[in-house]
């Protein structure tokens, strides 16, 4: 019996000496790693984070050009236009930017239409309540060169809300809060079930060119370039085209 003890004592010694060893450690750097942060236009917001998994801020490309320049911790950049862009890039801010998508202006009326709006010429109507985004944000400067384009500036009269970003002209729209809108086709067909599209002329549709750039001053430069890469990548122009968007 004192036999048998002895040698159990001695399995546990020789356990425990075997757990006691210092396990190799894995090194860290002291500060996790913080995610990809991407900047980008809210008409992105349902495209992007099908292309990659990432910490997004979506709001209108000129807010967000703003935080950059205010020192907002960005790795990427998307714009709905090549101007805010190309400032940034100019004033050294973000690397060179790079086209890869394009969209199309439509006009969007609630699904029941109770100003019975038929055409785009229709928004001049006394008492139609239109609203657009605000100047400065892309859409909305869309929305008055289409309007310039086709001598219709007049129905600026009727704007009830200028939105910050186009999310804003959607919802106000869906909800029936306003007669009409003008919106991204991208945009006018994730509420397809809300609102009714009325085309634009093709003759009077401005250029529309979306561009993303690495941000200088991101620490996550070579995750942010490979995103940028994937954007621009089979896959990530596939989602776009699935999303409606126009490829260069």
């Amino acid at each position: 019996m004192r036999r048998c003890l002895l040698l159990i004592v001695t399995l546990l010694l020789a356990v425990a000496a075997c757990g006691g060893e210092d396990e190799p450690q894995a090194e860290t750097s002291g500060q996790p790693e913080r995610p990809l942060a991407v900047y980008a236009a809210a008409s992105l917001t349902e495209v992007f984070p099908l292309i990659e998994r990432a910490r997004y801020n979506f709001a209108g490309s000129d807010e967000l050009a703003a935080q950059i320049r205010e020192g907002a911790p960005a790795d990427v950049y998307a714009a709905a236009s090549s101007k805010y862009p190309q400032e940034l890039f100019e004033e050294g801010l973000v690397d060179e930017p790079v086209t890869f998508a394009s969209n199309r202006l439509v006009l969007i009326v609630p699904r029941d239409n109770p100003d019975a709006i038929e055409t785009v010429q229709h928004v001049t109507r006394p008492g139609t309540k239109l609203v657009v985004a605000a100047e400065g944000v892309p859409v909305g400067d869309y929305t008055r060169e289409v309007l310039d384009e086709l001598k219709l500036a007049n129905a600026l009269d009727n704007v009830v809300s200028n939105e910050d970003d186009v999310k804003g002209v959607v919802g106000k729209v869906s909800l029936g809060e306003a007669d009409a809108g003008f919106v991204y086709a991208t945009d006018a067909a994730v509420a397809a079930d809300d609102v009714t599209v009325i085309e634009l002329a093709k003759g009077s549709q401005p250029p529309i060119e979306y561009q993303i750039a690495v941000v200088s001053a991101s620490e996550n430069k070579e995750a942010a370039e490979a995103f940028v890469q994937m954007v621009l990548g089979q896959e990530g122009r596939e989602a776009l085209e699935t999303a409606g968007f126009l490829l260069p």
